[in-house]
């Protein structure tokens, strides 16, 4: 993961200190890019201990269209709660764009199925993509991400907005754009995410993995955050681990968490570090 690494010391070295939303502050620069050979290994972090739980149980949620809480805090998933509401609402967000995208007649479009279909059919599409960016459910930065969803809004926008596929040679690649990335807690879960989004899609449509690439707008380190980094930034990298499929489900919404298994992961202790919400 020396690319990764490179980014923090690239962000520190060169980062312009800007203010933000949350009032924390970062270290910022724009327009950052970095590729994985998935079948290089599995690329969860090692020179942090990532909590692998959360991020499968995360997507599985996104594919789910879930967008309360309940279902991740019954699952061992707390990375939500700070911005639900009482009920564990949080609008809708990701998985609601992802798999029930509204039309104007009243009709919704499941962005997944057209990806997994299109790989099946048509793998040569240039057009094998979908994203979150629902301009009308943008959250109004007046108020808080909890009043958003009360009113019908997301809690906030996405992140991690864009997905797009490739194949060549049977493999599946996979990019991703990240408008704001938070590269000390959000980033690692990001990369791990999608490179876990493809591994499972390739199984579905019967496909090998390739490579994910993912690319960055706004890429910084909170200013609370600079000592955890330059911490990480002694840690010497470590073998990546493989991931193992237990069994193949018969469409892309019937993974379970039991269903993977992270084989070889033996990573630095966690470093622990605030959230700015």
């Amino acid at each position: 993961m020396k690319m990764y690494h490179d980014l923090l010391a690239d962000v520190l070295e060169n980062g312009v200190e800007k203010g933000d939303r949350t009032g924390t502050g970062t270290l910022s620069v724009f327009g950052r890019q970095f590729r994985h050979n998935l079948e290089d290994g599995f690329p969860l972090l090692t020179t942090k201990k990532l909590h692998f739980k959360s991020i499968i149980n995360e997507m599985i949620w996104f594919l789910n269209g879930d967008t309360n809480t309940k279902w991740l805090k019954e699952h061992g998933v707390s990375i939500w709660n700070e911005w639900a509401t009482e009920d564990g609402d949080l609008g809708p967000i990701y998985g609601k764009q992802w798999t029930a995208w509204p039309t104007q007649d009243g009709k919704t479009i499941n962005q997944i199925d057209y990806v997994v279909n299109t790989l099946k059919t048509n793998p040569n599409s240039r057009r094998i993509l979908f994203h979150g960016w629902n301009v009308e459910y943008l959250p109004d930065e007046s108020v808080s991400p909890q009043e958003n969803a009360r009113n019908g809004k997301m809690a906030l926008p996405p992140c991690h907005l864009l997905y797009q596929f490739y194949v060549a040679n049977n493999k599946l690649s996979a990019h991703l754009y990240i408008r704001s990335s938070d590269l000390l807690l959000g980033n690692p879960y990001n990369l791990a995410g999608v490179s876990f989004l493809t591994h499972m899609l390739a199984q579905q449509c019967d496909l090998g993995v390739g490579e994910v690439v993912v690319t960055m707008g706004d890429a910084h380190i909170y200013l609370n955050h600079i000592e955890q980094v330059k911490l990480q930034l002694t840690r010497e990298p470590r073998a990546l681990p493989k991931l193992v499929f237990k069994r193949k489900p018969e469409n892309i919404y019937n993974y379970k968490f039991e269903d993977f298994e992270i084989v070889g992961y033996d990573p630095h202790p966690h470093i622990p570090a605030p959230v700015s919400i």
